[in-house]
């Protein structure tokens, strides 16, 4: 569960950088570079807090995510 809401949540993250990176890259003007940085860097501590909020509140660990930790342990 956790796991699936941390994946997702970085998929999203990768994406919305991605995009921002394409929809930018032709950017000249060091004002708006400047400004695209810092909203940058208050995304990325948006970014670290809900992980760590995440981290905080999960709930107790699925079925399937035992049986997958006990399936790796058991390769190795």
């Amino acid at each position: 569960m956790l796991n699936d809401f941390l994946l997702h949540f970085r998929t999203y993250s990768l994406r919305r950088i991605k995009d921002a990176f394409q929809e930018n890259k032709g950017q000249t003007d060091y004002e708006k570079i400047d400004d695209l940085i810092t909203y940058a860097k208050a995304n990325l501590d948006i970014i670290k807090r809900q992980v760590v909020i995440g981290e905080l509140y999960r709930g107790p660990e699925t079925v399937i995510e035992n049986h997958l930790k006990s399936t790796k342990t058991a390769k190795q």
